[in-house]
């Protein structure tokens, strides 16, 4: 079905159809929806639920449990195994792996972390540290590349190469250098095709919320941060601040439910009544944002990598997306320690944004990738 894409309307017919870009080909795929999302529910009250799922360390700890119980159940636990996030599924995939490797005593053959939520606090210290902008820019331009159809990797080559270069140096020498301050303000104005007085003022550091505000202003407009070439009307042009959902996220919730209970209770005959989850402001109140979650999971990753020499992992991104940007993997990935092959820890980006896989060309890439792991094994 479609969603997710520029143009899509929550309204349209949610008719799901074969995917092209399937894995049930070359392997087998199991779902596992946490507690609250989905039809999953906690059979405890809310406070108990909270101490048991709602919580960085235990929801580590269970969701590793049920892995591992699903392994012993079916009899698989000779088979090869992989392990996929998405998003928050994409900062649990590091600990989840650490945690049934040292713990449970399961070894995972790899790793797909899809537009992972990896190192939560990279984009702090803007004040003082470049690294927030370095995170934006490339996909901001990414942006603009595709909405003039040149959108290429070596166009994005040359912007990751700006951004780790010149911009790098001109934002940490600040004022002590004007020129070349004024010239990456300009160059800045360039990739992005912004407002040059926007840009102008903002430094050339270009904070994500404004900037989904500035870009399709004209069009009384705001962009999605999962892909900013997705817009909607804003209902609030004139308000201080955005006032309105993200044009993805009121846009796909719809749809996306639809398909899925109609297909669970029609196609395949569960006759369930409950709600279905496809996001939940619930356990979102609910949900204990600790320092476990602020540190992220990349300390996770590099012992999983280290204490398994065959271990590969594959961190997949849309160039589009700022809500976890593909240069903030980047520039994770290339601080770790390179532990044997290189290529055992690789990032690979796609044209589209957060949910890039919604774009058929995209997709199969994807598959193309993902098989070139599975066969290394």
């Amino acid at each position: 079905m479609q969603a997710g894409n520029d143009g899509d309307s929550p309204s349209d017919p949610a008719v799901p159809s074969d995917n092209p870009g399937t894995w049930l080909d070359f392997t087998d795929l199991v779902f596992i929806d946490p507690v609250g999302t989905g039809f999953s529910r906690a059979t405890v009250p809310d406070a108990e639920a909270r101490k048991l799922f709602y919580t960085t360390i235990p929801d580590i700890q269970y969701l590793s449990r049920v892995i591992y119980d699903w392994l012993v159940k079916n009899g698989r636990l000779g088979s090869r195994k992989y392990l996929v996030g998405e998003s928050y599924g994409g900062f649990r995939g590091p600990r989840i792996t650490h945690y049934l490797q040292s713990q449970l005593g399961v070894a995972l053959n790899g790793v797909v972390l899809v537009s992972p939520y990896l190192n939560p606090t990279i984009e702090e210290n803007g004040d003082l540290s470049p690294i927030p902008w370095l995170m934006t820019l490339p996909s901001i331009a990414a942006a603009r590349l595709e909405r003039e159809n040149k959108l290429t990797q070596q166009a994005m080559t040359d912007v990751i190469t700006y951004t780790r270069g010149d911009y790098s140096a001109a934002l940490l020498k600040g004022r002590s250098d004007p020129d070349a301050t004024q010239k990456m303000i300009q160059r800045v104005t360039e990739l992005t095709g912004l407002d040059p007085a926007f840009v102008k003022y903002s430094g050339g550091r270009l904070e994500t919320r404004a900037y989904l505000r500035e870009v399709h202003r004209e069009q009384g407009k705001l962009s999605s941060v999962y892909d900013s070439n997705v817009t909607s009307f804003d209902p609030f042009p004139f308000a201080p601040e955005q006032r309105a959902n993200d044009p993805i996220l009121a846009s796909i919730i719809a749809p996306l439910t639809t398909a899925m209970v109609d297909f669970v209770t029609r196609t395949v005959g569960w006759k369930v009544d409950a709600r279905y989850n496809a996001l939940s402001f619930d356990v979102n109140r609910q949900w204990d944002r600790d320092e476990d979650l602020r540190d992220g999971s990349v300390p996770e990753l590099r012992k999983a990598v280290a204490a398994d020499p065959k271990l590969r992992v594959l961190i997949v991104h849309g160039w589009n997306d700022l809500s976890c940007p593909f240069m903030g993997s980047i520039l994770t990935v290339d601080q770790m320690p390179v532990m044997g092959d290189p290529a055992r820890v690789a990032v690979r980006e796609y044209p589209g944004g957060h949910m890039f896989y919604t774009r058929s060309s995209s997709r199969t890439e994807l598959r193309k990738d993902v098989m070139d792991m599975y066969s290394k094994h």
